[in-house]
Parts: C-alpha cells; structure tokens; sequence
C-alpha cells in the first residue's frame, strides 16, 4: 500500500469523508481525524473492518451480527448502534437484542460459580461451578432465537473481552460441542479485537492452539497443523529471554 498524503483543503477532508459514509451510512470521529491526519492508515483500518464485518465469511451476517451485540453489550459500547440496524437489515430484531442482554448479563456473573464451589462446597453436596452455570446457561437459552453454537461463540468472546481464561476455554470447547465450525469460530473471536482489544485476542489464541495439542478439543487437521506448529511465543521466544 503506498502511502496517501494527508489532505491540505477542506474538500479534501469533505471528499474523504464523504466516501467513508457512502460506504458505511454513518460517520465515527476517528473516521475523521484519521482521514485529516493519516489517509493510509484509515485505508488499511477500512480495510480490516470491513472484512471483519461487512463481508460475509464463514458467518452470516445474521450470526455475526448476534455475536457483534453480545461483545459490544459485554463492554459497553453504546456508539456502536450502527450494529443494530445490520442485524435487523440481517433478519434479526428485538428478540436477538434481548437475548444478548441475557447471555451478557450471565456472563457477567460467572466467576461467583466459581466462588460458592470454592468457599461453599463443603455445604452444598456435588456442587460444580461450572455444571451450575450451564445450568442456568441452558434455561436461558431455550428463551431466545439463537443457535446455541453461536451464543458458545458470542460468550467466547465476551469473556475474552475481560481476560476470564476459564471461562473462554469453556466456551471454545461448548462451541466444538454444539457443532460450530472452526473458521466460524475465528471469525466470531476477532471481532472482539476492536473493542476488547487485540492482546486479548493474542493470548485467546493461546488458549485455543493449547486445548488442541493437550486433546481437550477435536480440531481439524489444518487447526492442528498450526497447533503443533512452534515458535508461537512472540519475541520473548525469539530472542531466548525466559
């Protein structure tokens, strides 16, 4: 990509940004002052996102859309409305709304599972932190209109938005379980790099090429062929420092 120099007049900016909302239908502030600052590097921002989530992949933009709203509800991204009006341009509506609130909402409260087993387990005969939150998990599935493979994905997601490992690894494993695809997996996870943050996704990763060589997921050959591959860990690794 060759570099694009920044904008000197005032139609400049106006024709930048006017073919950014032709694209999109809206504007965000950091479309502007990236497209006065440095074109190149919204071009290559552009880019990333609209294959993220305006090409449908591996996704319908259906399913990428339920995903989409359990991570931005999971942290709190009220800008992000535009999402909204693509779920609903996909088919979706009130119902996928309401049913990301819930699954968030009981995400959120995952780690107490874990709690009572610790502290309480001796009062509460055969109590599992992780059975009791598929328990409730399941109860409120049957509520709403999503496959449960994409709430595995979705939820996925969201805990990785807030480094909660156990609980990513629980849910990448419900999503082998419920019959997701691999790839469909990814793409769901990598939405979550913009809001939730791309070193999150880095060690998400991690986790996922883990559980595939200790044989905790059935992975394809392709995904075992890039668990197995090494020299994964990043220039600590590369430069021999431990």
């Amino acid at each position: 990509m060759t570099d694009s120099p920044a904008p000197t007049t005032v139609a400049d900016v106006e024709e930048h940004l006017s073919a950014i909302r032709a694209k999109r239908g809206y504007l965000l502030p950091h479309h502007g002052l990236l497209a006065v600052a440095t074109p190149t590097l919204l071009a290559a921002y552009d880019g990333m996102y609209s294959e993220l989530t305006l090409r449908e992949g591996q996704l319908s933009l259906h399913e990428k859309e339920v995903i989409w709203l359990i991570i931005l509800v999971s942290t709190g991204e009220a800008i992000a409305t535009h999402h909204i009006d693509r779920l609903r341009k996909a088919g979706g509506g009130q119902a996928e709304i309401e049913a990301a609130l819930a699954l968030v909402a009981w995400s959120d409260g995952a780690a107490r599972h874990h709690f009572v087993e610790k502290h309480w387990a001796a009062h509460l005969k055969g109590f599992d932190a992780v059975a009791s939150y598929r328990a409730g998990l399941a109860a409120l599935m049957e509520r709403y209109p999503v496959e449960p493979w994409v709430a595995e994905v979705g939820l996925a997601a969201a805990h990785q938005c807030h480094r909660r490992w156990d609980w990513v690894s629980e849910h990448l494993a419900g999503a082998y379980r419920a019959g997701a695809q691999e790839v469909a997996i990814a793409e769901g996870l990598a939405l979550a790099m913009f809001p939730g943050g791309v070193p999150n996704f880095v060690d998400t990763c991690e986790i996922w090429k883990d559980m595939i060589l200790d044989g905790r997921l059935d992975a394809s050959a392709p995904f075992r062929a890039w668990a197995r591959m090494t020299g994964q860990g990043g220039f600590d690794e590369a430069a021999g420092v431990t």
